[in-house]
């Protein structure tokens, strides 16, 4: 099997009894476990794989599967990213993150981005199998009350010094971050975007700020940004 691989759309009739699902990790290893592991009962079909985000944002759209089976983190950006993409051009994808990573910045990401659910690695087989089948019956599994503090979050928002009123919401949480002296790359790590976006959001907020080097970012943080 190769890194990047589909597997031929079923037909009309073996579609309405199987649940489709696409996988997307950059381990070949992990998804052929996977694949195995969702097949053996029978009702679930693997229509298409990837290791990359670049990839799988082309196929799915096409693909087409009921349920999208995301690795939480990719050399290229994130199942999270994927998620976002995915959805804006088609909300019937329903997508679950498969992540190694519990923490409350990457489920705050992943309910923005719509998904229908956030498993750890961890999961026993036959957990994410039921998981797999629930999502594509339209259940979501994400907690309730987490949820709901995830929309509240995003409705009250935080009180806003006026002086980083020119910078978007990305740019303030990359700033926030400078302050905590991580480099571009820990930065792109923690917010699950590529190294290459946090550069341009870094150059970005320095233009709109004034300032020329991260040091003074970095200092500037310190003074207008609320200690979280």
């Amino acid at each position: 099997m190769t890194g990047e691989s589909t597997v031929g759309t079923s037909a009309p009739e073996q579609a309405d009894k199987k649940i489709t699902v696409y996988l997307l990790d950059d381990h070949e290893i992990v998804r052929l476990g996977l694949k195995d592991l969702l097949e053996s009962d029978g009702d679930i079909e693997v229509i298409g794989e990837s290791g990359s985000v670049s990839h799988a944002m082309a196929q799915i759209p096409a693909l087409r599967p009921q349920v999208a089976v995301l690795d939480g983190r990719l050399p290229d950006g994130s199942g999270i990213d994927v998620c976002r993409e995915v959805r804006s051009r088609d909300p019937n994808i329903r997508a679950l993150i498969l992540t190694s990573f519990d923490d409350d910045e990457a489920l705050f990401a992943a309910i923005m981005a719509g998904a229908a659910g956030y498993v750890l690695k961890q999961i026993r087989g036959s957990d994410l199998v039921d998981s797999v089948r629930r999502v594509a019956a339209g259940q979501s599994l994400l907690d309730p009350a987490v949820t709901a503090r995830v929309l509240e979050r995003v409705r009250k928002g935080p009180e806003l010094d006026p002086a980083l009123a020119p910078l978007t919401e990305q740019e303030r949480r990359v700033l926030a971050l400078i302050g905590e002296g991580m480099t571009n790359r820990q930065i792109a790590e923690s917010m699950f975007l590529a190294e290459k976006t946090i550069k341009n959001y870094v150059s970005s907020l320095l233009a709109k700020l004034g300032l020329q080097r991260r040091t003074q970012a970095a200092l500037f943080a310190a003074k207008h940004l609320p200690d979280s």
